[in-house]
């Protein structure tokens, strides 16, 4: 079914309600510039966001040397309501597209999916976005089933320092980690980008560090590894994270009850 959705800037707190409602994990992004909200006959029926990682202009010059943040836009959540049909999803961003077009002066339009969570982006694929690679990336988790990022584990690497009588460490230790009953997972990352106009098509094909294609990963491209400890590891199968009883990430998860500006102030300051 073809839906004309209306795209409209929605608040932070609607949206982050929204996609904690609907998408596979309630931990949101730190640097969202544009909430869009989704309606079909006046009913917010899906929500995707617009902003960067926690490295903005390394993200776009490791792919495009010479670029800066100014230049792209990063899709940090989407998702849609329970009843709309999964083709929804790649309509939803075709009208990001024509709103970031209409809106903004981006040359791309810059995704990852999740292969970690078993995702190879099969909705960017029919959005015909272009594929560039896929690496490898580390979560840790935790004994209730929840995934931690690497970044968000500063008090445990505290924790950590004190057990194994270190002053500072960075990365949790394999014994620290069986002593928490922590699993440490690896899977793939997988990078997609879709051209704004001609300059952004002309700069993929002279000017960036990665082969982009239409030839896409799917399921069998999707692998796991257990590296709790770094000298033995081994593949398993898609690990069952969980945040029904977030621990770990809820700070995060509940900080949408509060203003965003000062973070984005902070980005914008630093990267001029």
């Amino acid at each position: 079914m073809k839906y004309n959705f209306q795209v409209t800037p929605i608040s932070k707190y609607d949206a982050v309600e929204f996609v904690q409602k609907f998408h596979y994990s309630p931990v949101m992004p730190s640097l969202t510039k544009h909430y869009l909200g989704f309606f079909v006959d006046d009913e917010l029926k899906g929500v995707l966001t617009l902003g960067w990682g926690t490295q903005p202009k390394q993200t776009i010059n490791k792919m495009f040397p010479g670029l800066e943040s100014k230049d792209y836009f990063e899709i940090g959540k989407m998702c849609m309501h329970e009843d709309m049909p999964r083709n929804s999803e790649s309509q939803m961003i075709s009208a990001t597209i024509k709103w970031m077009k209409k809106h903004t002066s981006c040359l791309f339009l810059y995704t990852m999916a999740d292969g970690i969570m078993g995702k190879c982006g099969y909705v960017y694929q029919a959005s015909n976005f272009y594929f560039g690679e896929k690496y490898w990336t580390s979560v840790y988790m935790m004994e209730n089933g929840e995934k931690l990022h690497p970044r968000s584990t500063k008090e445990l690497c505290k924790e950590n320092a004190k057990f194994s009588g270190k002053s500072k460490i960075f990365w949790l230790t394999s014994d620290f980690m069986k002593m928490k009953k922590i699993r440490k997972i690896e899977g793939y990352m997988f990078r997609y980008i879709y051209p704004l106009n001609k300059r952004a098509k002309k700069i993929m094909k002279e000017n960036s560090t990665l082969n982009w294609t239409l030839n896409y990963p799917k399921e069998k491209d999707l692998e796991w590894r257990d590296s709790t400890d770094s000298k033995n590891k081994f593949l398993v199968e898609q690990p069952d994270f969980s945040f029904k009883e977030a621990i770990y990430n809820l700070k995060n998860i509940e900080e949408h009850k509060k203003s965003n500006q000062s973070t984005l102030e902070k980005f914008f300051v630093e990267s001029l």
